[in-house]
């Protein structure tokens, strides 16, 4: 969805149902349903600071407390009621940071056409996990079912390795890139080696995915902590300029996001749109369809009215629409 500040919970919990965990995770499906049929749940989640409230976040928060992953909403109702300080207290000290290595399948057939070699300064950058795109393997099924595969030097059996599906003439990368930095900028970096991060990222995983999401996290985060990125600690509005600073010369600076513009208000993503511009850099974002209203308008309507999708843009021009965490990108032909 497109923000992440809730002020309505039933209709957001209800929307979070419809547009983004049915036919995914028939847990989270049960709970947001639930959820938003029940004034009582509702006011305690609307107790919450509006950037609180999110489902992803307070269902994460949940499990993390204990919650039994059970699709008998009345189960876990109880639970919330019984838990709702130990729950509050979880959601209150800690941010919706998915890390989702899968993400650079989405990114990389984008990345592949840049001069090399790139920095890449990730806003929103969490444990930094999408800023190793050249140290995962990549599984490509191409229309028709061809499926092309390309390994980093040196890859074993613990090296993640990423399914994604390219659509509809999306240029499939031939190469990995190049990379000479990592940075990025994060309110509160996620220490990749710390064990409370590592745990409080897998609860954030949805029930029903941890069988093929968890592994692939933990291996990403076994890369990360062996070579920590430069992530700052900050605003991303205020720091982006800091990071990119730190990029050297004769590389492709890249700053890039994917699901994060949604946790600013409207007048702060303006003003970082405003400042990346400036910069000189490859601008590359993985928003929601409408939170950016330049790229939303290049977007054909048909396209706008489906909430959970993502858009990839380059510069601020929308070139193909994408799964959330990774699973499929399809090349798009605006209007």
């Amino acid at each position: 969805m497109d923000s992440a500040h809730v002020d309505d919970v039933p209709t957001r919990y209800a929307d979070f149902a419809e547009f983004e965990v049915r036919g995914r995770t028939p847990v989270y499906l049960a709970w947001a349903r639930g959820v938003s049929l029940d004034p009582e749940t509702c006011a305690l989640i609307g107790s919450l600071p509006r950037i609180k409230r999110q489902p992803a976040l307070v269902f994460a928060s949940a499990r993390h407390a204990g919650a039994p992953e059970t699709e008998d909403y009345a189960r876990f109702r109880d639970f919330v009621h019984a838990h709702w300080p130990e729950i509050e207290r979880i959601a209150l000290s800690h941010a919706t940071q998915t890390n989702e290595a899968k993400r650079c399948a989405v990114l990389l057939p984008f990345l592949s056409l840049l001069p090399k070699p790139l920095s890449l300064v990730e806003m929103g950058a969490s444990a930094g996990l999408c800023l190793y795109p050249d140290r995962y393997a990549y599984r490509y099924t191409l229309d028709g079912g061809v499926t092309r595969e390309l390994r980093p030097d040196g890859a074993d059996d613990r090296t993640p390795v990423l399914d994604c599906a390219l659509r509809d003439g999306v240029p499939t990368p031939r190469t990995l890139p190049e990379v000479v930095h990592r940075g990025g900028v994060d309110l509160s970096p996620i220490d990749p080696a710390d064990a409370e991060s590592r745990a409080w990222l897998r609860s954030l995983i949805w029930p029903g995915q941890q069988a093929e999401r968890v592994p692939r996290l933990d291996a990403a985060l076994d890369i990360a902590a062996a070579d920590p990125p430069r992530i700052l600690a900050g605003d991303l509005v205020e720091r982006v300029s800091d990071a990119v600073a730190a990029c050297p010369q004769g590389s492709t600076p890249v700053v890039f996001h994917t699901a994060v513009l949604g946790y600013l208000e409207p007048p702060a993503r303006a003003e970082f749109v405003r400042r990346v511009a400036r910069l000189g850099c490859v601008w590359i974002s993985v928003e929601g369809v409408t939170l950016l209203p330049d790229v939303a308008e290049q977007v054909p309507e048909s396209i706008r009215r489906h909430k959970g999708i993502f858009v990839v843009a380059v510069n601020g021009r929308p070139l193909a629409t994408a799964h959330g965490h990774g699973d499929w990108v399809r090349a798009l032909d605006p209007e």
